[in-house]
């Protein structure tokens, strides 16, 4: 019952599909420009105020260097025995600067634990610098921690739920520092594919072009590869206000034939594309009982014999959900149908699609995750 769920929400998916695959979506919804891209930022921190869940200073030394720096900076004397706070804990700060912002924008951090600590629920981060690649300070994070998971103890037991060791910090960090763009001054923008593919990106170029002839006389765009189309940028316009132009335009989609299996959660993700040639398959679970039934033998009257124990081994060997069915998948709702006569659970449809792959029924790539 189960996985008959799981396919019937395939097949409502399936029914979703044709929107986007082999249907019409804007050029912004498929692809981006390679100018506009996110830069990671990473920062080393001190969350305080937490609620004895810090880090065991013996255990972490490097908090307690960080701390004592900081208190020192601060111009308050640490020197002397070793702190026994556990309301501090060292973590590790990173974040994404987006492209265009300026100095004063305000972006999500996420806030990591760096020692032993139980929990940050309820921490406050520290001013933390945020760097770049180049080493450079982009941005200043500080805020209070909010943390999704929890950790209850007790003598005897734990409960955690969630992870408890890492947070975010909504709007935590500042711009202090843009990155460089000279968006305006670009001669071309190139687009890239979120999902590389000929077809796509052909017919990205033909929409962009029947666009540009109509609207400045001229074909703009080219097709470089799967994944990159370059637009020539004409003149008298704005770099912004072409892109804005040209990104509503609607093109035809083209999506793999793909089946996505994880093996460890069960989960099965079937394209619309995909198809089964006409295959049989017989599926059913081989169970083997083995019970030992040892008997009592007991001698003969005045045999003078001794009463012993005999072993006694029963074997039983059932086969009872061995279906087979024939499936021929001309389309997604025919598939799923064929699947749902089997009534196999999620760990035994992986293991089908195994089989129709390698005897070569299987119009599509697997992928196992």
């Amino acid at each position: 019952m189960i996985f008959r769920g799981l396919l019937s929400a395939l097949v409502v998916l399936a029914a979703m599909l044709p929107a986007f695959a082999g249907g019409k979506t804007q050029i912004k919804h498929i692809a981006e420009l390679q100018a506009a891209r996110d830069n990671q930022l990473v920062g080393y921190g001190l969350v305080i105020g937490l609620n004895g869940t810090g880090d065991r200073l013996r255990n972490a030394p490097f908090t307690e260097q960080s701390m004592r720096a900081m208190l020192e900076n601060l111009g308050i004397a640490t020197e002397g025995g070793r702190a026994r706070a556990e309301n501090i804990a060292a973590v590790i700060v990173t974040a994404n600067l987006p492209p265009f912002v300026q100095s004063g924008a305000r972006i999500d951090v996420t806030v990591s634990s760096l020692g032993d600590a139980k929990s940050l629920a309820g921490g406050m981060l520290v001013m933390t610098p945020l760097r770049a690649a180049d080493g450079e300070i982009y941005a200043v994070a500080q805020g209070p921690v909010i943390v999704s998971g929890f950790r209850a103890e007790g003598q005897a037991e734990t409960l955690t739920q969630g992870v408890p060791t890492s947070g975010r910090v909504p709007n935590g960090a500042i711009i202090e520092r843009g990155v460089p763009v000279s968006f305006d001054d670009l001669l071309a923008l190139t687009l890239q594919l979120r999902n590389p593919d000929f077809s796509t990106a052909v017919r990205i170029a033909d929409a962009v072009n029947a666009y540009t002839s109509r609207r400045f006389g001229a074909r703009l765009a080219s097709e470089r590869d799967a994944r990159t189309v370059v637009i020539q940028k004409p003149k008298g316009i704005s770099a912004a206000r072409f892109y804005a132009e040209i990104e509503n335009l609607h093109v035809h989609v083209d999506a793999p034939a793909r089946v996505v299996v994880d093996e460890r959660s069960g989960t099965v993700v079937i394209g619309n594309d995909v198809r089964i040639s006409r295959v049989a398959i017989s599926h059913g679970a081989l169970t083997v009982r083995v019970t030992e039934m040892p008997r009592v033998v007991q001698p003969e009257p005045f045999s003078r014999g001794e009463t012993a124990v005999e072993p006694f081994t029963a074997i039983d060997a059932s086969r009872p959900d061995a279906n087979v069915a024939v499936l021929d998948g001309p389309d997604l709702q025919t598939l799923v149908s064929g699947l749902n006569r089997l009534g196999v659970k999620p760990d035994g449809i992986i293991a089908i699609l195994q089989g129709i792959k390698t005897a070569g029924a299987l119009q599509g790539e697997l992928v196992l995750q």
